[in-house]
């Protein structure tokens, strides 16, 4: 919890602080910013599948460890900004907080996934759906609190405060993760004797066999897609559809967010009932549904509680995968199974906000429709249209995920 406090924190305060300091007055400002974006994206792509391998080979609580170490020393490094003043042009600052975060965002890449198989060894599986779902209520409420700290540190503070909550942040997870005595170290490859490439291809060919990972992985997917559309066109749903002030994304942010932890923490019971594939393909429905009402809203706390109830499913959506990833995956091919999915959804989302954004300047510029005497607009429409798709998504998978809470008879067994 602290250590994704800090992070928020600290992902907050490299926008602001490249957009409103290093950039300020620039016109470069808004592509300098975005810079931060790509910068925390490029090694989700290419180095999250490398990674996975050396996870799958090495000691995870030791990987994770190493993990919270280098991350504390690079987010203490960055205090040489502050400390440099005008003294560094504004074009060695950015390339500082680049290869900043960029670095940061590599160790994340070995940290998640020791993580997620740590989860495998320390619960049982019977308590998965719970603690699955008490870690994403621990991400939605670090998602509440740690933006809103993060402008006033900056502004009345300076960034060092900021950099240094980052860092204690990171001290405290190391603490945490060293605290954790394990019951059985693992299976970890330390001596294998196959190369990267067979390693790697393995992890692959498993992945590409169940059925029940594929259809996990095209309903996060095809879910991400509609979720970056609507963070994409979000403030311009508010301001055109609703005509609401930009002041109020905050609230509706927060209507998400609230709805993010309610699903979380409801969610161990549900699975308990229905078990982990019903909850995640109804999610799926639901959730599709709910963003379909949600872009018909013309009132700002219809829209507030729509966005809430989008918020609810997607947590819940969140929080039944990774045990049904656990059931599926050896602990041995943990890694390299989720340096498969975790490159795709990032990648999901990358040209989701792309393409929602293009769509909206472009195509449906302008556009006005109205059918039965309801109107359709250009940002309605994208984000109606994306919710449709996930309704799809979660009917497609309701026959693959059938009696996915358990590992299948027929499900492919890793080599090695």
């Amino acid at each position: 919890a602290v250590s994704l406090i800090g992070d928020y924190v600290f992902w907050t305060t490299m926008l602001l602080f490249v957009a409103t300091v290093i950039a300020k007055g620039k016109p470069w400002a808004p592509a300098a910013a975005s810079g931060v974006l790509i910068a925390e994206a490029v090694p989700v792509l290419v180095i999250g599948p490398v990674a996975g391998v050396f996870v799958d080979r090495w000691d995870r609580r030791r990987i994770m460890l190493t993990a919270d170490a280098c991350r504390l020393g690079l987010i203490a490094a960055l205090l040489i900004l502050p400390a440099m003043g005008n003294r560094v042009t504004p074009a060695a600052e950015l390339a500082i907080v680049y290869v900043v975060v960029a670095a940061e965002s590599t160790f994340a890449q070995f940290f998640n996934p020791s993580r997620l198989a740590l989860l495998g060894l320390v619960v049982a599986a019977d308590d998965l759906p719970s603690a699955s779902g008490r870690l994403q209520a621990t991400s939605s409420f670090a998602g509440v609190i740690g933006p809103p700290l993060a402008a006033p540190l900056l502004f009345a503070f300076g960034v060092h405060w900021a950099l240094l909550i980052n860092a204690a942040s990171f001290a405290v997870s190391f603490l945490a993760v060293r605290a954790i005595r394990l019951p059985d170290p693992g299976s970890r490859r330390a001596q294998a004797t196959a190369s990267f490439g067979a390693d790697f291809r393995e992890g692959i060919r498993f992945f590409t066999r169940s059925k029940v990972l594929v259809a996990l992985c095209a309903g996060i997917v095809i879910a991400t897609l509609g979720t970056g559309a609507l963070n994409a066109l979000e403030v311009f749903f508010l301001t055109g559809d609703l005509h609401t002030a930009a002041k109020w994304l905050g609230i509706l942010f927060a209507g998400f967010d609230a709805g993010a932890i309610a699903g979380a923490l409801l969610v161990g019971r549900v699975v308990r009932r229905i078990g982990a594939a019903r909850v995640f393909s109804l999610g799926l429905i639901l959730c599709g549904s709910f963003l379909v009402a949600f872009s018909r809203t013309t009132a700002f706390p219809a829209a507030v509680a729509a966005g809430a109830l989008v918020g609810l499913v997607i947590s819940a959506i969140n929080s039944a995968a990774p045990p049904m990833f656990l059931a599926h995956i050896p602990q041995d091919l943990i890694g390299r199974v989720m340096a498969v999915f975790s490159p795709l959804q990032q990648l999901a989302n990358i040209l989701s906000m792309a393409a929602a954004g293009f769509l909206a300047s472009t195509v449906l510029r302008g556009m006005h429709v109205v059918i039965g005497g309801v109107t359709f607009g250009p940002v309605d429409t994208i984000i109606g249209v994306s919710g449709l798709l996930i309704v799809a998504a979660g009917l497609a998978v309701i026959v693959p995920l059938r009696g996915a809470d358990k590992p299948a008879a027929s499900e492919p067994v890793a080599a090695g």
